[in-house]
């Protein structure tokens, strides 16, 4: 893909003329509190993420929004830096010469926002609810043979056999990253979203303030202690140079546009590729990638409900889909997108195309149709939620909904925002009575490079990922690929992961792709992470 500053520069001429017009009426641009006093001493970044925020409790749900949420308020005992390597964070660790104990040792100056101490049993209790969530932390905790609080600041985690693996799972940067919260907190069911949200990150997540969907504001924790050393990723020190972050939501794409160069707002996460050209006009804003791997996006179904319970059906489906046509429709300009069928993502050590050809060739709609004849298709309706408020989620339900139904399929897609569907995929209810069928989302790639840490691949029924397929041959893969003790031999189990995944249908693969985001010029140092964080940042008078 080409960087996105050198095809911005091609454009400029263009752009600064259509700009002008748009410049003229951006004051005009309203928004609730936007607008900072002149004579205000805070320093406030205001930010439009690509969603509004309304699940606020990061182990629940793999939802991006909940989960930069989770890295503003919350800290982890370990982060992986941009060499995707684990470091400490929270704790220090040492492991036993038989790899079967961890020691974690908390650092010094660690406490919560209500001015409580973080202790090893809050980390027990977190990291006990975050392994009954989340695909990676359900395989260590099968091997577990205990893990407790030895004493306030030592964690004692010991195994039944080794996990080598273990850190780069609890030290993974999304889907989802064991946030520590206190032990009253993370008590609680790990089924039911808990109510109270005190952490001991960098931020202080401000209540009274916060607005569901609309609005969220957040404030520098005084008592934050930074760990020693330059920020890299999710690792390293978590610096806080301003007063106040606060995020806005600005679903119209034009308007956010407007607003940033305007200078009401100083940040858009997510940038719509046919818009750069007019960010382009201005030398007050600068558009950049934060990380050259970026996204895959994906179909998952229902396997609970028909008519996705039939295998045949669900090949049917994936046959139908074009990635070409999705990421064409969704991206537009082939400088930002890949066609690529690794579910593991193309040019990843595990990454392999096997039994993509459909998808990655255009799609084969007559193959789709003999197919659910063969399989007895009786008409059944696909519900096929559709997002209207995220510019990356927006087009593949309108691209598969017509696939789906050149191929023969009744589609019956429902239009929702992007916070709605994350609390509807949870529901095991039947379409008709609230449920789904099928619903496309996006993954950093870093999130499913791995068959330890992708969510899709995890085949537990109903303690796997929405969609809850029971599939005992992928979990004996997975533990095949726990026991492979060389690069070549975890290779070898990921390819039969991929011939499987295609094959049963997991979820379809439909491509990778990049989307630029947009920072004021007064805002510098931001950590160059596939997650937005906003510890480092400086933002000028």
């Amino acid at each position: 893909m080409l960087r996105i500053q050198e095809r911005l520069h091609h454009c400029k001429g263009y752009a600064r003329g259509a700009a002008l017009g748009l410049l003229a009426g951006a004051a005009l641009v309203s928004g609730a509190g936007l607008a900072t006093p002149a004579f205000a001493q805070d320093k406030t970044i205001t930010a439009v993420m690509h969603s509004g925020l309304r699940v606020l409790d990061p182990i629940i749900t793999t939802a991006h929004i909940t989960r930069n949420h989770g890295y503003m308020i919350y800290d982890v005992l370990v982060a992986v830096d941009e060499n995707f390597k684990p470091q400490p964070q929270m704790a220090d660790w040492t492991i036993s010469d038989d790899n079967l104990v961890y020691t974690f040792t908390l650092r010094d100056g660690l406490k919560f926002h209500d001015g409580a101490a973080v202790t090893a049993a809050d980390a027990v209790a977190s990291l006990t609810r975050w392994g009954k969530r989340d695909s990676g932390g359900q395989l260590i905790f099968d091997i577990t043979e205990s893990l407790e609080a030895k004493d306030d600041k030592t964690i004692v985690w010991t195994l039944k056999s080794p996990f080598p693996a273990l850190l780069d799972t609890v030290g993974k940067q999304s889907a989802v990253p064991p946030f520590i919260m206190p032990e009253r907190v993370a008590s609680g069911s790990p089924d039911e979203a808990i109510t109270e949200y005190v952490g001991s990150g960098p931020f202080v997540f401000v209540q009274e303030e916060y607005q569901p969907g609309v609005s969220v504001t957040y404030k520098k924790f005084a008592d934050y202690v930074p760990r020693e050393g330059a920020a890299s990723w999710m690792a390293g020190g978590k610096n806080v140079k301003v007063d106040t972050v606060k995020w806005v939501t600005m679903p119209d794409a034009q308007t956010a546009i407007n607003a940033i160069m305007s200078g009401e707002i100083d940040y858009i996460e997510q940038v719509q590729i046919d818009l750069l050209p007019i960010l382009a006009a201005s030398e007050d804003v600068t558009v950049e990638t934060r990380d050259d791997l970026g996204y895959q996006t994906i179909g998952r179904m229902n396997f609970k409900h028909p008519p996705f319970d039939n295998k045949k059906i669900r090949q049917a489906a994936q046959m139908a889909l074009s990635q070409e046509d999705v990421l064409g429709t969704l991206i537009g300009n082939a400088d930002y997108y890949k066609v690529c069928g690794a579910i593991f993502g193309c040019g990843t050590p595990l990454g392999d195309e096997s039994g993509s050809q459909t998808l990655t060739s255009g799609g084969d709609v007559e193959g789709a149709k003999k197919l659910l004849e063969e399989a007895g298709y009786d008409g059944t309706p696909v519900v096929l939620m559709q997002p209207t408020d995220v510019v990356s989620l927006t087009a593949q339900p309108v691209v598969a909904a017509q696939a789906l139904r050149n191929a023969g399929f009744n589609v019956d897609m429902q239009a929702m925002d992007w916070q709605t569907l994350v609390t509807r995929r949870a529901s095991q209810s039947k379409p008709a009575e609230g449920g789904w069928n099928l619903f496309f989302t996006n993954w950093m790639v870093p999130e499913i490079n791995s068959p330890l840490i992708s969510p899709m691949l995890n085949g537990r029924g109903d303690g796997a990922w929405f969609g809850w397929p029971k599939d005992d041959a992928v979990e004996a893969l997975r533990a095949d690929f726990i026991a492979a003790d060389t690069p070549e031999k975890q290779k070898e189990v990921a390819v039969a992961i991929q011939k499987h995944n295609l094959d049963e249908v997991l979820y379809i693969p439909l491509g990778e792709y990049a989307v630029p985001q947009a920072r004021s010029n007064k805002l510098t140092n931001m950590i160059p992470s596939p997650v937005p964080v906003f510890w480092n940042i400086e933002k000028a008078d």
